[in-house]
């Protein structure tokens, strides 16, 4: 039976933390082999990066504020993630956790923060699935319409917009359209929450087909846009991308401004590569295999979206581009003669999305499950379906919950909110591993920050500034978010944690009890 701990500040609560001991408890569960080499570990951060952003975001990054010059705003956006991506790699390689950035949190900073890190992951996983939903339906309308089938267009778009088609208003019968609710997006999220409660098992063969498909889009995309391109190169510099950075028009429209604007926009295109830090257990040289991993599919990443930037602002005015689907935009001036690769280009990026918005949702459902059985939510987001074995009351409000917000919301606002939780995790990641040095540094690390605190700090600063550039009107609705966490925290969270209850924290789940869905990161 367990027993009350002595009466604590509230301060001593917020910050009491897991100890390391617990955490090794939690995931004692199977010895990991190590096995994937820097090749192997380089090719996973590839196939998880490269997925929704580059075909949903970079759109209206370059359309709304870097014009041509979106290919500098990726590189400013990855080597943020650089810095990020090796603050991950050394908690991974310390902490024997398969949980997420959550449980990092807990076990460093403490409570309040992990807390805090929980929240911004409904950012980063549950908004990013509305985000690459809302994307998904602009490339089932463009393929829908290819074959004459044609949504009433008052239902493919957020409530209360103007629909817009190359930079100008659609007209019907001589009137614009307002846009009441994006039926598609709405409709995919419920299915695959409801996908989800069944369960889907994990396929390493149809992941792979996957990741190829999605892949193999982008080559054909290269390929067939580079010699287009090249056979009239001249006269497409010379009509859109001069002047290659626009001049500045304030408020991160264009100039140097709209080039780091748009990299917070861009930034959703990296999410995902997390998932090379995660495999630090099973890295046979962590010190060495880590590093080139995570850099190397970044520099990869960067370089396949700086080609599909550079291929889409040259073929297509940059004005033309703030669409849900920029890829079916530019895909489609090919000309009729490659009409057929247009089709075939579609359906694999609807491919690839629908199964990134699968494994979005199913991110944030662990997450609350995890959290359910740390007490921090009610128990009864860890109620298991006792047929299929699924959190499926929490599936279910998950799945509500995206499809809310990609029916609803306008994708540009639902993408900064993600970029803006997800910069604010990293930030808390790289700050992790400061305090985890200064509080434990005899802890054995397999991989540990090269010159350390320099780059952890500048992850922290790089994150913060990029946060910045953000509208204020969209940073106004994220801090009455966090407000509205916090709240809820001291409210619920604070008073049935099983932490400052004294009880057993082997009780929190090992994410393998559940199979993993196919799929990848955005």
């Amino acid at each position: 039976m367990a027993t009350m701990p002595p009466q604590r500040t509230v301060l001593q609560r917020m910050f009491a933390r897991k100890s390391i001991a617990q955490v090794q408890r939690e995931t004692a569960t199977s010895e990991l082999k190590r096995t994937l080499g820097k090749w192997n570990l380089l090719l996973l951060g590839v196939g998880c990066i490269i997925g929704a952003g580059i075909f949903v975001r970079t759109g209206s990054a370059a359309a709304l504020h870097a014009g041509p010059a979106v290919l500098l705003s990726f590189v400013v956006a990855g080597i943020v993630c650089a810095f990020a991506g090796l603050c991950y790699a050394e908690l991974s390689s310390t902490l024997p956790v398969s949980g997420s950035a959550y449980t990092y949190g807990y076990t460093t900073l403490g409570e309040f923060v992990a807390w805090i890190m929980g929240a911004l992951l409904l950012l980063e996983y549950g908004l990013a699935a509305s985000v690459v939903a809302v994307g998904w339906a602009g490339y089932v309308v463009s393929l829908l319409a290819d074959f004459g089938l044609v949504i009433p267009p008052q239902f493919t778009g957020p409530a209360g917009y103007t629909l817009m088609k190359d930079g100008a208003p659609v007209l019907v019968n001589g009137q614009t359209v307002t846009t009441l609710f994006n039926l598609p997006a709405f409709l995919i999220c419920l299915a695959l929450a409801g996908l989800l409660i069944r369960g889907v098992s994990e396929s390493a063969k149809v992941n792979n087909a996957i990741v190829a498909i999605k892949v193999s889009v982008l080559a054909a995309f290269i390929v067939v846009g580079g010699l287009i391109v090249l056979s009239n190169f001249s006269e497409l510099v010379a009509t859109n991308w001069t002047p290659f950075i626009p001049e500045n028009q304030g408020e991160g429209k264009f100039g140097v401004d709209g080039i780091m604007r748009a990299a917070s926009i861009v930034f959703f295109a990296y999410i995902g590569f997390e998932a090379v830090s995660t495999a630090g257990q099973e890295a046979k040289n962590p010190q060495k295999d880590m590093p080139f991993g995570i850099l190397g599919s970044l520099i990869v990443c960067t370089v396949i979206y700086m080609l599909v930037a550079a291929i889409m602002t040259l073929l297509v005015p940059y004005s033309t581009l703030n669409v849900p689907d920029p890829v079916a935009v530019v895909v489609d001036a090919f000309g009729p003669t490659w009409s057929w690769l247009a089709k075939i280009i579609k359906v694999g990026a609807i491919i690839g999305l629908t199964s990134v918005v699968l494994v979005l949702m199913y991110g944030q459902t662990r997450i609350f499950y995890t959290m359910a059985r740390d007490g921090l939510l009610p128990r009864v987001f860890a109620t298991v379906h006792p047929r299929f074995k699924t959190p499926y009351i929490n599936t279910i409000l998950v799945g509500v919950l995206t499809a809310v917000a990609a029916g609803f919301f306008d994708i540009n606002v639902l993408g900064d909110m993600t970029s803006v939780g997800t910069l604010a995790a990293f930030a808390i990641v790289c700050l992790s591993v400061i305090y985890l040095r200064r509080a434990a540094p005899e802890l054995p690390r397999g991989f540990s920050v090269p010159l350390y605190p320099v780059l952890p700090v500048l992850g922290i600063l790089s994150c913060a500034y990029l946060i910045q550039t953000v509208p204020w009107d969209v940073l106004k609705i994220f801090l009455w978010y966090m407000l509205g966490a916090m709240v809820v925290y001291f409210l619920y969270g604070m008073h049935n944690s099983n932490l400052q209850k004294g009880e057993p924290q082997d009780k929190v789940a090992d994410m393998s009890e559940f199979p993993a869905p196919v799929g990848t990161q955005p």
